[in-house]
């Protein structure tokens, strides 16, 4: 599924929009009644993760608080406020692996449904997206030989002739964003010593990258990239790692969360050095297993033998167990 990088790209699609009407709706979702959205005031857009979340208001009403009051409002919320809800909504079969991350990423609980809220909760599928004033185009046939496009979760028209589709996504009314800037890896407020704590447990470092709980935002590419970045094998045990190599990783980490939803902003493809490569950057064979923690969620793993060489543990063991 799409990781913090891109879906802030995706809020700076929704951004120009912010303080415009609906005057049409459509889309496929499930989950919400699309009408209700027709004839509100987009108020705000904000990202908190892997998470876009849309605040709406009654178009006749004011505008709402302005950004320096709704940023104060968030952070009392992140403090004492109840967390954002959100239910699921039903996915192809593809999708069930982006499923089973949703349920071990630590989102929040659904809402009650007397107190929907005024938020939208976008979270996006593995091929999930946003289009500004344009459709998505298929560019092959499906399974049965179809050209068929890709069917939108959400339209949203604007009074002023522009408009927004949604693609792939599961959408879910709450009362707030549930933000908590010290574990977002692209915050200015993200908690390096409470990072470090977590990548420092012994656990394998690679389980510790995906935990949304201390590096929200941070996916699986990221987590490719950045191991093979700092020459870390993917199962070492953050308790066996120097606390240089631990912020030289998390520096990895940070620098490139930073630079990537960058470089998408102006038109530039990431270029991986080890995520679904054969070969790593310096030719040397790639190894390729599915990893992750006991009953929990198994992501595909690529790393360099050569490059990220196994650290022994105390017993002698170069594999820790998975």
């Amino acid at each position: 599924m799409p990781e913090g990088p891109s879906v802030r790209k995706f809020q700076s699609l929704t951004s120009p929009f912010v303080g415009q009407v609906v005057a049409k709706v459509g889309g496929s979702s499930r989950k919400i009644n699309v009408n209700d959205l027709n004839a509100l005031r987009l108020q705000d857009s904000q990202v908190h993760g892997k998470n876009l979340y849309l605040a709406f208001v009654a178009a006749e009403g004011p505008l709402g608080p302005s950004a320096e009051e709704t940023v104060l409002e968030r952070e009392a919320g992140s403090r004492g406020g109840s967390p954002a809800q959100g239910g699921q909504e039903q996915v192809r079969a593809p999708q069930d692996e982006e499923l089973q991350e949703f349920r071990h990423s630590g989102s929040e609980p659904p809402d009650a449904a007397e107190d929907r809220g005024n938020w939208l909760r976008v979270h996006f599928g593995l091929f999930g997206s946003i289009r500004a004033n344009e459709f998505s185009r298929a560019n092959k046939a499906n399974k049965r030989g179809d050209w068929k496009d890709p069917t939108p979760r959400l339209v949203l028209h604007f009074e002023s002739g522009g408009f927004l589709v949604f693609y792939n996504c599961r959408m879910h009314w709450c009362s707030s964003p549930r933000a908590d800037p010290a574990s977002d890896i692209l915050s200015a407020e993200f908690h390096r010593g409470r990072a470090l704590d977590a990548l420092h447990a012994p656990n394998p470092i690679c389980y510790t990258l995906l935990d949304q709980r201390y590096f929200s935002g941070l996916g699986n590419i990221i987590k490719n990239e950045v191991l093979y970045l700092a020459k870390i094998h993917p199962l070492t045990r953050g308790s066996l790692l120097a606390l240089s190599d631990l912020e030289r990783l998390l520096d990895c980490a940070v620098r490139f969360s930073a630079d990537w939803p960058h470089s998408k902003l102006h038109g530039k493809r990431l270029h991986p050095q080890i995520y679904q490569k054969e070969q790593c950057a310096l030719g040397h064979p790639v190894m390729k297993e599915t990893l992750g923690p006991l009953g929990g969620f198994k992501r595909l793993t690529w790393w360099c033998p050569q490059c990220q060489p196994a650290v022994l543990s105390g017993d002698g063991d170069p594999s820790p167990g998975t």
